[in-house]
């Protein structure tokens, strides 16, 4: 499309790509379970224009550089940076993940295709979930979406 490109179904083995459903149980989760986070990884205009209830944004742009990544890993997703500087994920969070949907790379750059996305940083993979649907599945759904376009 002139839009973008179509996503695979799997970005990474272990990481699990899921459908509305799914995605729709982690969202409930994530609302008493702070381990949880729903983030949407588009550019901030996108998100304020419309979003998915209870997505916080984390732009994958923040992964273009190391130290905006581990500053967004250590202050959104509870990495730790160890005294050496290495990385601990022993308590880093599980993310619901999505962007605009099965043509649009930008969750995909987060996870993966920038220098240093989540697992090239060491993400473990089993607490990443990407929403590959993401808003264009979403809004044709008719499920509910919040912003200025509402």
């Amino acid at each position: 499309t002139h839009r973008g490109v179509p996503q695979p179904m799997i970005l990474a083995e272990g990481l699990e790509t899921l459908g509305e459903l799914e995605f729709i149980d982690y969202m409930k989760k994530a609302q008493t379970d702070t381990n949880i986070v729903v983030i949407d990884t588009r550019t901030p205009s996108w998100y304020e224009k419309l979003r998915i209830p209870g997505a916080i944004n984390v732009p994958y742009t923040n992964f273009s550089a190391k130290a905006s990544a581990i500053e967004t890993m250590e202050f959104e997703f509870n990495v730790k940076v160890n005294a050496d500087g290495s990385l601990d994920f022993k308590d880093a969070k599980t993310i619901v993940a999505y962007c605009n949907g099965n043509w649009c790379g930008q969750t995909p750059a987060m996870v993966k295709n920038v220098k240093y996305s989540l697992l090239n940083m060491g993400y473990p993979a089993s607490k990443i979930k990407y929403y590959r649907g993401g808003m264009q599945s979403w809004t044709s759904l008719g499920f509910t979406v919040v912003g200025s376009e509402k």
